[in-house]
C-alpha cells in the first residue's frame, strides 16, 4: 500500500508540473459551485448554520475518498493511479507559480495597473490602494502562503491518509478561502470552516518554513535569516499558520514582510515579519523560485512518508 500510495504523489506533483490544473471540469471549481448552492439554501449568521454546512461538504468528500480508496487499494497499481489524479486535482503548484510569475513581469515592467487586476487571483486584499511596493509585498506573502496551503499541506495530508486525505484537505481549504473571512456576512458563519482550515494546516505549515529554510540557498536565499526569522516573527502574525511560512519567506529572501493589509472588508495591521529591505519585483520572482523548490522537496517527503506509514 505505502509503495502505490507513494509513486501516486509523485505522479501527481509531475501530472501539476507538466499539466497544470484541468483547463475544463476542474474537480476543486465544481465543489466550489456545488458549496456556494449549498450556502444559499442554508446560510443563517450563526455558527450552528456554519458547523453543519462544513461538515456536510468537509464529511461528503472524505466519504468518497474512502470510496474510493477502498476501490483502488486491491493492487498498488489501481493506488498509485487514483492517488496521483486526486493528487493532480487537487495541487495547485504550477498555477501559483504563474500567476507569481506574471505578477513579478507586469511589476518589473511598471505596469500598475495591470498588476492590480493580477492581485485578485492571488488574494483578496484590496488592489485599487495598492502601489508598487504594496503589490510586491502581497504577492510574496500570497505566494509564501499558498505555497504551504496549495501544494505542502495537501501532499502532507495525501501521505498520511490518501486520496481521503487529499480531497478531505482540499474540500476544507477551498470552504475557508470561500466563507472562512472576517467579514460582517461570515464572521459567525464561516467559523467553522476556519478553524478547521485552522487545525489541519498547523503541522503542514511548520513543514513548510522547514523546507523553506532548506530551499532558501537553492535561490540565492539564507537559511540561517529564514530559521531565524520563522523562530522570532511567527508567533506575531495573527494566523498560527500563515505567519509561519510568510516568516521563513521573509528570511529567506532577506525582506521585510507584513504590515498594514487592506481587504474589501477591512484593514489589519500585522506585525513586521523580518528586517530587511521591502520587496521589489525580484523578490517576487525568487518567492516563485523558492515556491517551487519548496513544492519539489514536499513532492519527496510526502512520497517517503506514505512509503513507510502502514
Amino acid at each position: 500500500m505505502g509503495a502505490g500510495r507513494a509513486l501516486g504523489l509523485l505522479l501527481g506533483v509531475a501530472a501539476d508540473a507538466v499539466f497544470g490544473d484541468p483547463r475544463r471540469f476542474h474537480p476543486v471549481a465544481a465543489f466550489g459551485s456545488s458549496a456556494a448552492a449549498l450556502e444559499k439554501r442554508v446560510y443563517a449568521d450563526s455558527q450552528a448554520a456554519g458547523v453543519a454546512y462544513s461538515a456536510v461538504l468537509v464529511g461528503g468528500t472524505v466519504a468518497l475518498g474512502v470510496a474510493v480508496e477502498r476501490a483502488a487499494r486491491r493492487h498498488w497499481l489501481t493506488q498509485a493511479l487514483a492517488t496521483g489524479v486526486a493528487t493532480w486535482a487537487v495541487l495547485g503548484g504550477r498555477s501559483l507559480a504563474a500567476e507569481g510569475t506574471s505578477m513579478g513581469r507586469e511589476l518589473d515592467s511598471g505596469d500598475v495597473d495591470a498588476a492590480r487586476a493580477r492581485l485578485p487571483h492571488l488574494c483578496g486584499r484590496d488592489a485599487s490602494r495598492l502601489d508598487t511596493l504594496g503589490l510586491a509585498r502581497a504577492t510574496v506573502e500570497s505566494v509564501a502562503e499558498n505555497t504551504s496551503d496549495a501544494v505542502v499541506a495537501p501532499l502532507f495530508w495525501g501521505a498520511v491518509f490518501g486520496v481521503p486525505g487529499l480531497l478531505g484537505y482540499r474540500a476544507a481549504n477551498t470552504l475557508d478561502a470561500m466563507v472562512g473571512h472576517k467579514s460582517p456576512r461570515y464572521l459567525r458563519f464561516g467559523w467553522a470552516s476556519a478553524r478547521l482550515d485552522d487545525l489541519l494546516n498547523l503541522l503542514p505549515s511548520r513543514l513548510a518554513a522547514l523546507l523553506t529554510v532548506g530551499g532558501a540557498p537553492v535561490v540565492g536565499g539564507s537559511a540561517s535569516q529564514a530559521l531565524e526569522t520563522w523562530r522570532r516573527d511567527a508567533s506575531a502574525h495573527p494566523s498560527p499558520n500563515a505567519g509561519q511560512v510568510e516568516a521563513a519567506f521573509a528570511g529567506a529572501l532577506e525582506i521585510r514582510l507584513g504590515g498594514r493589509t487592506v481587504y474589501s472588508h477591512g484593514v489589519e495591521e500585522r506585525p513586521v515579519l523580518g528586517h530587511g529591505r521591502n520587496p521589489d519585483s525580484g523578490h517576487v520572482t525568487r518567492a516563485v523560485e523558492l515556491s517551487r523548490v519548496i513544492g519539489f522537496s514536499a513532492g519527496l517527503v510526502s512520497a517517503v512518508i506514505a512509503f513507510f506509514r502502514k
